[in-house]
């Protein structure tokens, strides 16, 4: 990168997700809110020809085009190849009050938020346009990304559902589009099973959802993509440790469980409620404690009927007292809570849902973990228990 003052470095809003029509309605809106703006988009969809498609544009229409080769055969290593290199060009040729990075359908604004920002770009804002009609179809689908063509490279192994999950939670503000003309429109239900599922986030209306319709008129979505973004905290927000997870909820048929305890789960008991805990919530997430495991701390995180089970390192009070100097702040924030004998570990698992069985999925939840006798027996037994994750985790 050129020596620092040379240029003026433009600030960064990253505008990502997989409802391309909403995506594309935010980024018009900001060419119209921040006049002078220039939007930079790696289009992956020509991967399979070898190469990614660049290009810049403005309010007017396109400045530039090219291409990047793919890196190790992956669409999405060259976007990040590629990337800090561009903003670069845009930040010497001066006069861009505003870079709009523009995020091919599937990829991910948290790895390209971190990109951007080692590159020494300041990210101002994380934007993820959606539909609210499509919020619980998008959550349904398990399909792979491969199977609709939206896979960034050859081994990805991502769904439609927790792409998403994931594109929605980590973003600070939501843009909100009206569908197209003849698709559904969102209800109460969409509109709060949004809400649930990112409390914290901004959400801005941005008018129809059409990108060659007119942006209603009004700078709410830039004054809310450049209010400021801290991408380490945002980083922690995601962690399992740590996670800034939502919190309990009802309402418009919409309801959230948080379940915390401070018992182990039976590991065989677990394993064999995994499908139904999997499907009794369009989302859920969190981390929890298995006897037998009570050094790992383990990561749940399940959407379109698939869950994502691993190692998310240790629990806090696995560790000597000496490594606790070498754990961030925010993490040690989180363990604030400390049983006196458990330090730390605990189940924290939050489900959100339309119609979700609260009392039900408490039952089973309940009947996972260890009983009486069970916790009574100690830590010796537990570690006698059948090893039933193993496989699931790879050990």
């Amino acid at each position: 990168m050129s020596e620092p003052g040379r240029f003026h470095e433009p600030p960064v809003v990253i505008v990502g997700g997989l409802h391309a029509d909403a995506r594309r309605a935010a980024v018009a809106r900001l060419l119209a809110d921040v006049p002078g703006s220039v939007v930079l988009h790696h289009d992956l969809a020509t991967a399979a020809a070898g190469t990614v498609v660049r290009t810049v544009r403005d309010a007017t229409g396109i400045l530039a085009a090219g291409e990047a080769p793919l890196v190790n055969d992956c669409a999405c290593c060259a976007l990040r190849e590629d990337l800090v290199p561009e903003l670069v060009r845009l930040a010497e040729a001066g006069g861009t009050p505003l870079a709009v990075v523009e995020l091919w359908d599937s990829v991910e604004p948290k790895a390209m938020a971190e990109v951007v920002t080692a590159g020494g770009f300041t990210v101002a804002g994380v934007v993820t346009a959606v539909d609210p009609a499509l919020v619980l179809p998008y959550l349904g689908n398990g399909d792979d990304l491969a199977e609709g063509g939206l896979a960034a490279a050859a081994t990805d192994q991502r769904t439609v559902a927790d792409t998403f999950a994931r594109q929605l939670e980590y973003a600070s503000v939501l843009a909100l589009a009206e569908p197209l003309p003849g698709s559904p429109e969102a209800d109460d239900e969409d509109r709060e099973l949004l809400a649930q599922l990112h409390p914290t986030a901004r959400r801005v209306p941005i008018g129809h959802g059409n990108p060659a319709g007119t942006p209603p008129a009004g700078p709410e979505l830039a004054r809310a993509a450049l209010a400021g973004f801290d991408v380490e905290a945002a980083a922690a927000a995601q962690h399992p440790a740590c996670a800034l997870l939502p919190a309990e909820a009802d309402a418009h048929g919409v309801a959230t469980l948080v379940w915390h305890r401070r018992r182990p789960f039976h590991p065989e008991r677990l394993y064999a409620a995994l499908e139904d805990l999997t499907c009794a919530a369009a989302r859920s997430r969190g981390r929890f404690w298995l006897a037998g495991k009570g050094d790992t701390l383990l990561h749940w995180d399940a959407a379109g009927g698939a869950l994502c089970v691993e190692s998310a390192g240790p629990w806090l009070a696995s560790l000597p007292d000496a490594a606790w100097e070498l754990v961030p702040p925010v993490r040690r924030a989180a363990a604030l809570d400390w049983h006196p004998e458990h330090g730390d570990r605990c189940q924290h698992l939050v489900f959100t849902s339309p119609g979700l069985d609260r009392d039900g999925l408490e039952r089973l939840l309940e009947s996972c973990l260890l009983t009486d006798a069970e916790y009574a027996a100690g830590q010796a037994a537990w570690d006698l228990l059948p090893p039933a994750f193993d496989t699931l985790l790879e050990v």
